[in-house]
């Protein structure tokens, strides 16, 4: 099990204040990590994320900004390392989904959406990088989804799709740039997963439909994710860099 450890080590997560970058920061803890919690100034889940954390022993501090802003993300990052330790893990989740027909969709939906699911992901990346790469290692994962990888069956957000797909291949290529300066970075694929924003009340038939598309029957548990997480993040997956790991329960077999 050592393969897996995170013990030591210390690692920044965007979005932790819910939903798959919560769970993941505090499984990160699970495995031995302190973790440097980023999420927007009023994420009402926050203060919770560094208590589970504390909770398992682990030391975590809170980091508030906007993704979107390099300059928020810069001092986020610097405050890891400077605090809690080399910075060397980073796991970005930071991301907002809706739907519009692409007819009907306003340009400040779509742009809006690319600033924080693609140029979000991109400065963090930077951020975290500009550390890492002083150190001489680090691994990064970048959460994007089964959407940038198939068309989703009744959702109407070409926006959503396309800039999943636009992570994917964004990791591949910072993969390459730094496959030789000992920073690795790959990609997660989440399926359908009972995030908030999927568990409200109006997504209940919804969800029931997802479930029965998805080859295992049901949809996942946003703990269900960080598995796959500490992999990517851990010396077991040392050879591995430029990965899109679909998280799908089978879905995209089909």
């Amino acid at each position: 099990m050592e393969l897996f450890s995170l013990a030591g080590q210390n690692a920044f997560v965007t979005g932790s204040g819910s939903g798959i970058g919560q769970r993941i920061a505090v499984n990160l803890a699970k495995a031995g990590a302190n973790v440097g919690c980023f999420d927007l100034p009023n994420s009402a889940g926050l203060s919770d994320t560094i208590a589970q954390i504390e909770k398992l022993g682990r030391k975590a501090i809170a980091l508030t900004g906007d993704v979107t802003n390099p300059n928020d993300l810069a001092e986020a990052v610097k405050a890891v390392d400077e605090k809690l330790g080399n910075l060397s893990l980073a796991v970005n989740a930071a991301g907002i989904a809706n739907a519009n027909p692409v007819e009907e969709m306003e340009l400040e939906q779509w742009q809006r959406l690319y600033d924080i699911n693609v140029k979000g992901v991109f400065l963090s990346c930077q951020a975290e990088a500009r550390i890492m790469l002083k150190h001489g290692k680090g691994a990064i994962v970048n959460i994007a989804s089964m959407s940038g990888v198939i068309v989703n069956r009744g959702l109407m957000q070409a926006h959503y799709n396309s800039a999943k797909a636009a992570v994917i291949h964004m990791s591949k290529s910072m993969a390459m740039e730094w496959a030789e300066k000992g920073v690795r970075v790959n990609t997660i694929s989440p399926g359908y997963t009972a995030t908030p924003m999927n568990t409200r009340p109006e997504m209940v038939n919804q969800m029931k439909q997802f479930a029965s598309e998805t080859p295992m029957q049901r949809i996942a548990d946003p703990d269900e994710m960080a598995g796959p997480a500490i992999f990517l993040l851990s010396e077991a997956a040392s050879f591995c860099t430029g990965v899109n790991l679909l998280v799908d329960g089978g879905f995209c077999c089909w």
